[in-house]
């Protein structure tokens, strides 16, 4: 374990040991907080001991995995999330980012990109702890071509009343595109307006969030009428109006 000045606390979680103790003595040196876990049973042990910031987390732990881990933390604590994942592990990424990871770095990663990825989620999550509560629509309901998204609950219903399985991604594209119904918005629009990470404006990441979504609301989804593309500009939701619960 090691520790450095009075600064942001990350907890590194890698079950490579080089890689954890360069990394920390790293992070150390430029005045972060850091703490070491080689795998999940640590790394609850060492929040218990004390909260973190942020947590670097590499996806590929023996036993309890990257994306486990991170499901875990976004049920029981709000800290930020940034997953270490092999280069060519799009896919891992994409689901790690849907359940609740803040941003991602590809092994072998610059130490220099990622105390600067650290600053930009740090920036971010003061931002976003300062920034005033948005007043809430008065319905708790709004509807989404045939469904409806409840606003208070975050579930989103079928034109039965059954309840649809969407991720905290979903629901978070869904609430902007409710907040900002026949507007377009453009890709980093969304990544940032979502509380996602802010690099690599060309990530087409939300593009297949989109895709998945047009899954569960579209009627037609190879046809999108609910949430449009604009060639060249980004995506519109087209509303049709609200209901309350």
């Amino acid at each position: 374990m090691i520790s450095a000045m009075a600064g942001e606390r990350v907890l590194i979680v890698d079950d490579d040991a080089d890689i954890r103790e360069s990394t920390g003595e790293y992070l150390a040196g430029h005045g972060f907080r850091t703490v070491l876990a080689a795998d999940g049973k640590q790394m609850r042990e060492a929040i218990t001991a004390g909260a973190p910031d942020v947590v670097l987390l590499d996806l590929n732990l023996p036993g309890e995995d990257g994306l486990s881990l991170t499901r875990w933390l976004r049920l029981n604590h709000d800290v930020a999330i940034i997953m270490v994942t092999a280069a060519d592990e799009v896919v891992d990424r994409v689901v790690g980012l849907e359940v609740g990871a803040d941003d991602y770095i590809a092994k072998p990663f610059d130490l220099r990109e990622l105390r600067a990825r650290l600053r930009s989620v740090l920036r971010r999550t003061r931002a976003r702890a300062a920034a005033p509560v948005p007043e809430r629509p008065a319905t708790k309901r709004v509807r989404i071509g045939h469904c409806e998204l409840d606003l208070a609950t975050h579930q989103l219903f079928d034109a039965d009343g059954g309840e649809i399985s969407i991720t905290s991604t979903d629901f978070d594209l869904l609430r902007v595109f409710a907040e900002n119904a026949n507007r377009v918005l453009s890709r980093d629009q969304l990544l940032t307006m979502t509380s996602n990470r802010e690099w690599e404006p060309f990530d087409r990441a939300i593009d297949i969030r989109i895709a998945r979504l047009r899954r569960k609301i579209e009627p037609d989804p190879e046809n999108p009428a609910v949430i449009r593309t604009v060639r060249g500009a980004g995506y519109m939701f087209v509303s049709n109006g609200s209901s309350s619960s």
